[in-house]
């Protein structure tokens, strides 16, 4: 079985049933189970299908579609959403949500409802008896109750990785084939709420058979100009790497955000005044509420291209009562149609999107081709909402960390097989972690504009979510080792804590490589110390040896540098021998100003070693590194009073300070730099490393001056990038950015700095004709350009007021370990190349940030007959080549996704198709069938068809970009 990824930047996916070597545990299979338990259900009628729903031609068309939108999370945590709890924050009950709109929809065949969080629907369902779950069925299939979106969240496009976003939404969606069959697929993407759009996930909802993508949010001057230009329907191209329409998307701006027109809501949580019909009342207004709808709906009309214009009734948790939503409308609709009888041409009808991207199809019409995105998002002049792609950067790493857990978590549960499930360390599973990191991939979860105890709850379940994933790894890694020794996490070796490493004589490394190629891997490991300089003799005992030498700082670290030579790979570093003596040797201590002035030599990176005189003259003369701060706005300002706030980004001043004019620096094996007593860096160059490592450590951040305070990391160099500057999209495509300007209207810059913050996933860069400087991210963080030459990253904010965007407190982060306000450690990796072939070196980097090895331990000698090694790959995959998903889908079938990871043009060497042979890809299972499906895994690959959209000629405006595409197999 031949797999060719023919296309850059494409995603191959299969599910194939599997079956293990004799040497361990075999499966037993049923190749048609998978097929008949997923589609095995009534045929039901699409919008796509129908001849209408419910529209008159020649008419206006008002698609009235009834909504909730449920956070999952935000001002309160899912469970208080879900039940109802905590009304004193805010009123809201998913669960009495859908039994009201069940309810009421049973009352009306004309009604209609569309629902879009999984994650609640899912609860409230495994709720159901099995009367009202047939029920639901009947409304499904009849198109009455229609999933939009169907992830398990509606996730957020700034801060989300894209192998995060695909399993989330891979998670819902199953959910829903699996519960309604055909008649449960969303057709149609649905993100009303998210502060701005990117490309990658367009293009990942094009790869996953949506027929169209509505939102709600974009900025005030796109708005404004698409508006007069009727240019608010538009054709996304959302790759140029893949051939159209691949990666082509219609995407809609709804009219009034997700809300209902104004003096149309009729919900609990409302004011307005219900229809009042009864002509012998002195209160009667059916008159008004027509007249003012009419007008309403008249003046929606110009601003959009077609005779069809589609409102939103309802708004955040909605519903609750839905006898007073669908009341007035029933009535609204009766009576603004029967101004037809009297020359009215307005038709209002209960619709759906679905219904109306149908009508809109129907049209036959040319639309507006896009080909950048939609970031960053401002709401008015001065009200940037770019300080959420930095706020909470504790939680964005533990989020990131945890997605690289999950997928090596993943993988172990297929290699291991069912002992991994249930071995010698008890019950372990994948799913726990699974709906944990879904729901951190919500607008308001992994976005850090959650209220804080929301906050620790997401970093709770993600916690729960690990010790599930532990003992599921530990099963597997005894399993295929062969050792029962007990595994040992140290979870917080990123300040230097293991309590086996520090004191333990004798003990072992055990490494994962969730990739499919061998890594470098730097690990520092804490052992114990006194106020001396320790000199430590490492032995490793492995097929090859490697020993070294290390001075080490006092009570701090070990540094060595793991080399898995294996792919998706084990191995053992077993019976660790600390041999410690003291030494005196003293290192001076360096004063460097960062107000000198540089000679940049770009070139000499790439002769770097680990010569610290090497390394302490990179820092002084190739360019500066600097930590700086902005100053928050507290609101008190002559151009506006809007305050930086979990959202916000708005410094009061355009020029960053600079947190000391001296820094202090110690050069050992490294180089360590502390601008103040909250803000220090650590300088590494490991040896035959591609990039440098600047390790940050920031906080608690001082608010005595009563000043919110935002800390930037500031690389200057001496490359000439006029203006333009590179970031990822969602940890895939790049795209280009260029300082005060925006590719799809003349934009009027009101804020010098926020104005010019992008989201950063994974990496961002400059570039001149022979130097490009690429910083990698371990976390997604906001960043621009603000000078040529120079890449700013936001590392920290704490702030002192609400940014009055709903969430109704500062971001001021404190803990029980930090009162004081919260210390944050992160890090970037800086590469240095010419830029024909940077990218052969950052996305590759970028990679193994984003699924680094796993690292755990075992306390004392290992057993003799201890396997060392395991791989459970034949064979490491082309660089090309990305093993995106290893996954067990059900007892007999293994969800596969390949990735074709770079772009076209990207690179010489890696930008070709590239043939995979499944056959022969792992080393322990046996493919005996192959399925190919789309990226979600919810449509066989050779059934999904999607709407063919024509795009109006001279209207693509566009950066650099990519794409992604997926199949499975059974």
């Amino acid at each position: 079985m031949i797999g060719k990824i023919h296309k850059q930047m494409s995603h191959d996916s299969w599910l194939f049933s599997k079956m293990a070597t004799p040497e361990y545990t075999p499966f037993v299979f049923l190749l048609l189970l998978f097929q008949s338990s997923v589609w095995g259900f009534p045929v039901c009628q699409t919008p796509q299908e129908s001849p209408t729903c419910g529209y008159k031609p020649g008419m206006l068309n008002v698609h009235l579609v009834p909504h909730t939108h449920d956070d999952v999370g935000w001002l309160k945590t899912v469970d208080q959403y879900f039940y109802g709890d905590r009304n004193d924050i805010q009123h809201a009950g998913v669960q009495y949500i859908l039994d009201s709109v069940v309810d009421q929809l049973l009352k009306n065949p004309d009604r209609r409802f569309i629902y879009v969080e999984t994650a609640f629907f899912y609860r409230w369902w495994k709720q159901q008896t099995d009367d009202m779950q047939n029920t639901v069925k009947q409304l499904v299939n009849e198109g009455r109750l229609e999933f939009v979106n169907g992830g398990w969240c509606m996730s957020d496009e700034a801060t989300t990785h894209y192998s995060a976003v695909i399993d989330q939404m891979t998670m819902g969606l199953r959910f829903l084939n699996d519960t309604f069959g055909h008649c449960g697929r969303p057709r149609v993407a649905w993100h009303i709420d998210p502060f701005g759009h990117a490309r990658e996930h367009a293009s990942m909802f094009a790869q996953m058979g949506y027929d169209g993508f509505f939102f709600g949010r974009l900025d005030y001057q796109d708005r404004n100009r698409r508006m007069v230009a009727r240019e608010q329907e538009m054709l996304w191209r959302a790759s140029e790497s893949l051939t159209p329409p691949m990666a082509d998307l219609f995407t809609g701006i709804l009219p009034n955000g997700y809300n209902p027109p104004e003096g149309f809501c009729w919900d609990q949580s409302c004011d307005d005044p219900p229809i009042r019909d009864d002509p012998d009342l002195e209160d009667y207004n059916v008159d008004d509420v027509v007249t003012r709808f009419l007008h309403i709906a008249h003046g929606q009309a110009l601003v959009y291209k077609t005779n069809h214009i589609i409102m939103t009734m309802g708004s955040d948790f909605q519903y609750e009562n839905a006898n007073l939503w669908y009341k007035n409308l029933d009535k609204l609709i009766r009576y603004v149609n029967q101004m037809q009888s009297n020359g009215s041409e307005v038709n209002v009808l209960y619709s759906t999107p679905s219904c109306y991207l149908q009508e809109l199809h129907r049209a036959n019409l040319t639309w507006p081709l896009k080909g950048d995105d939609f970031f960053p998002y401002a709401d008015s002049a001065h009200d940037f909402w770019t300080g959420y792609f930095t706020s909470r950067p504790a939680l964005k790493r533990y989020e990131r960390i945890s997605n690289s857990y999950l997928q090596t978590c993943k993988q172990l549960e297929v290699l291991g097989g069912p002992i991994s499930r249930k071995g010698p360390f008890g019950a372990g599973d994948s799913e726990t972690l699974k709906k944990a990191m879904a729901v951190a991939q919500h607008h308001d979860a992994v976005s850090g504009t959650e209220k804080q105890h929301v906050a620790n709850d997401y970093a709770r379940k993600l916690a729960n979510g690990w010790a599930h994933c532990q003992v599921l790894v530990s099963n597997t890694l005894s399993s295929l080792s062969g050792s029962s020794a007990p595994r040992v996490y140290c979870e917080h070796l990123n300040i230097s804590v293991c309590p086996l490493t520090e004191t333990s004589k004798k003990f072992s490394v055990n490494v994962y490589n969730p990739l499919a190629r061998p890594v470098s891997w730097p690990v520092r490991l804490p052992v114990n110390g006194t106020n001396f300089y320790w000199s430590v003799l490492l032995t490793l005992s492995l097929p090859f040896s490697l020993s070294l030498s290390i001075s080490l700082y006092p009570s701090l670290s070990l540094s060595i540098s793991l080399y898995p030579s294996l792919s998706l790979s084990i191995s053992l570093y077993p019976s660790l021998s600390l041999s410690i003596t003291p030494s005196y040797s003293l290192y001076p201590s360096i004063i460097i100003s960062p107000s000198q002035s540089f000679s940049p030599q770009p070139s000499s990176l790439l002769s770097l070693c680990a010569s610290i005189v090497t390394l302490r003259d990179f820092l002084s003369s190739l360019f500066c590194v600097c930590l700086s701060r902005y100053n928050a706005s507290d609101g008190n300002n002559s151009e506006s009073i809007q305050m930086s706030g979990a959202y916000i980004f708005r410094p009061n001043t355009s020029t960053p300070f600079i947190i000391s004019k001296t820094a202090k620096i110690e050069t050992l094996q490294e180089v360590r730099q502390w601008f103040s007593p909250w803000v220090s860096q650590v300088v590494r160059l490991y040896t035959d490393s591609r990039a440098l490592e600047l390790e940050w450590t920031v906080g608690p951040v001082p608010i005595g001056d009563d000043l919110g305070k935002e800390v930037i990391s500031r690389l200057d160099s001496s490359i000439n990038s006029s203006g333009v500057f590179y970031t990822d999209s969602n940890g895939r495509e790049v795209l280009q950015r260029r300082k005060d300007y925006r590719p799809t209207w003349n934009l009027r810059q009101s804020e010098p700095i926020a104005g010019n913050y992008y989201p950063i996933n994974s990496r961002a860069y400059i570039k001149d004709d022979k130097d490009q400087l690429t910083v990698v991210t371990d976390r997604s963080q906001g960043g621009g350009s603000i000078q040529d030459g120079s890449l700013e990253i936001m590392l920290h904010r704490r702030l002192l007021y609400d940014d009055v965007r709903g969430v109704g407190e500062p971001l001021n982060e404190t803990s029980d370990i930090y009162p004081e306000g919260l210390v944050v450690r992160g890090r970037h990796l800086l590469s240095l190349s010419p830029p024909a072939t940077a990218a052969d070196t950052h996305r590759p980097l970028a990679q193994e940030v984003v699924l680094q090895p796993l690292i755990t331990f075992t306390d004392g000698e290992l057993h003799p007959s201890t396997r060392l090694e395991f791989s459970g790959l034949q064979a490491v995959l082309p660089p090309a080549v990305h093993l995106l998903t290893v996954s067990q889908w059900d007892q007999d079938t293994v969800l596969l996704r390949l990735e074709h990871q770079y772009q076209a043009s990207e690179s010489k060497e890696h930008s070709q198709p590239v043939t995979v042979n499944l056959q022969k890809l792992f080393s322990t299972l046996d493919v005996l069938g192959v399925s190919e499906m789309n990226l979600s895994a919810n449509q066989w690959k050779d059934e999904m068809t999607r709407l063919d959209w024509k795009a109006e000629s001279g209207t693509h405006h566009t950066g650099v970009t990519n794409q992604l595409s997926a199949y499975s197999a059974l």
